[in-house]
């Protein structure tokens, strides 16, 4: 279980902005980066080596 408090201070390690949580993906969602950040153990993986990237579908999903 991840601690919805630490959203209020994680960003985006490519272009800091704003991420989505996705609880059922078990991942975090940057749009304007297009990248997914897997979220391992309960501890989300801020690298973007680890990160897959989104479809345009994704992208246009609104939260």
């Amino acid at each position: 279980m991840i601690d919805h408090n630490i959203f209020d201070i994680l960003a985006c390690p490519n272009c800091k902005g704003k991420v989505i949580y996705k609880q059922q993906e078990q991942e975090i969602i940057c749009k304007p980066c297009g990248l997914a950040f897997p979220i391992k153990d309960g501890i989300p993986v801020m690298l973007a080596e680890q990160a897959r990237s989104i479809t345009t579908d994704e992208r246009m999903q609104k939260k």
